[in-house]
């Protein structure tokens, strides 16, 4: 049997609250998953012997991860650098994989079944993206001040992203967007984040405005804009092409670019959501799964029904519940003040990783750790946003709550690799 010693050195160098949040986070998940599922006169240990519940699997999942994790806490930190280019090689392999011999799973073709095994390589990928994208950004031939470097970051991100976009996966697909906030923390210019963001605001105005009021609008702005700035013009030619140029896209891009990608690119379903959530359409069946979701948070009121006493999630108004909408049974059932108490360990968890990552010494274990965070945030801000009505239903899981084998194992590594890089923090690895 290990002694006290051998146990004190196991666990040296864990940090304790990541380690204290995320058993907290599995926990809920796992009562929500109960609480959706559970129906009076189930026999539980018959169902969690068979493995005939969301519950029974969630648990053998988490049985699963923590070998995973236990296997990764004992592996050296070396391990992660020398292989982060072969892990993310491997990753895009899964992902064509998928496209030739994919099975199609609620409209989307994402799923790869082995020996009846069945996962989403699109979840496996944030991790092998992660560890190529930290491998890169810390290597000593990578100056992110020049343009090609940042490039060669952005496609690391983006490659993936576009392939998971053809396995009509676009919910896990925008996940990857989040490495644009971990080169952001590694010295993107913020123009660049402003410029992004005048692109949803821009995608925005193109579906609620008339193209020919918007084009009078670039128009009559782009006049202000060259009126007020005539002086520096006549100093400057190229300033005035610049103006000229700016506005010449944002016509082009409300005009043409965002039709073609609502009738060429997204899915008739996709598009008729994001209508449906800007108040263009009004379709029921579109809008259903929302509708009672918002309709079960709401019913929580202040302090809750009680847990397993929530009328929606118990008589099955919710679709996918202990999935996409695992967030409502948790409003449901402790209501407003259990939703705060809920979505403050997420804001927790986060605040300790990226107290975590700033405490490391070796630029890899950085942005490694940024990349944790800015995942989970993404995860868990477009995933509350879907329950409640502020943003499309996508199909993003909730991280470590919503049922699911692919998302609780991607989940696991990705936290105990950055707790295993941060128990080494003193070593600088590349």
């Amino acid at each position: 049997m290990m002694n006290r010693r051998q146990q004190l050195k196991l666990t040296e160098g864990i940090d304790w609250p990541i380690m204290g949040l995320y058993l907290a986070l599995v926990f809920v998940g796992l009562l929500s998953i109960f609480a959706a599922e559970y129906r009076e006169g189930d026999n539980i240990w018959n169902d969690i012997i068979h493995l005939n519940k969301n519950y029974s699997r969630q648990i053998m999942w988490l049985g699963v991860s923590a070998i995973l994790a236990t296997i990764i806490w004992l592996t050296d930190s070396k391990f992660f650098t020398a292989t982060a280019n072969l892990l993310y090689a491997g990753g895009i392999l899964l992902l064509l994989l998928v496209i030739a011999i994919g099975k199609d799973v609620k409209g989307s073709h994402s799923w790869l079944v082995i020996g009846g095994f069945q996962f989403q390589p699109a979840e496996l990928t944030k991790l092998c993206t992660n560890l190529a994208l930290a491998k890169y950004l810390s290597s000593l031939e990578t100056d992110f001040t020049k343009l090609r470097s940042r490039l060669i970051a952005a496609a690391l991100a983006l490659i993936p992203c576009a392939i998971i976009i053809l396995q009509d996966e676009t919910g896990l697909a925008l996940v990857y967007f989040s490495f644009f906030l971990v080169m952001y923390r590694e010295g993107l210019p913020a123009v660049l984040l402003v410029i992004a963001f005048s692109g949803i605001v821009l995608v925005l105005s193109a579906l609620l405005v008339d193209k020919n009021i918007l084009f009078y609008i670039f128009t009559g702005i782009t006049a202000l804009v060259i009126y007020f700035m005539r002086r520096d013009i006549r100093r400057h030619r190229s300033k005035l092409a610049l103006i000229l140029g700016v506005y010449a896209f944002c016509s082009v891009f409300v005009m043409f670019i965002v039709p073609f990608a609502f009738t060429k690119v997204l899915k008739d379903y996709q598009v008729k959501r994001i209508n449906v959530m800007l108040g263009k359409e009004n379709d029921p069946k579109a809008t259903y799964n929302t509708r009672q979701s918002m309709i079960a948070i709401g019913s929580g009121g202040v302090i809750g029904k009680g847990y397993l006493k929530g009328t929606q999630t118990r008589y099955d108004f919710v679709p996918e519940q202990s999935t996409d909408f695992i967030f409502c049974t948790v409003g449901e059932d402790f209501g407003f003040l259990g939703s705060l108490i809920f979505i403050g360990l997420y804001v927790a968890l986060l605040l300790r990783i990226i107290f975590v990552a700033e405490r490391q010494r070796s630029t890899f274990s950085r942005v490694y750790a940024y990349g944790v965070a800015s995942i989970i945030f993404f995860h868990m801000a477009i995933n509350i946003s879907m329950t409640i009505g502020l943003a499309p239903v996508i199909g993003i899981p909730l991280p470590l709550v919503s049922y699911g084998g692919s998302s609780l194992m991607t989940f696991t590594m990705l936290i105990f690799i950055m707790l295993r890089l941060d128990a080494d923090r003193q070593m600088v690895l590349r």
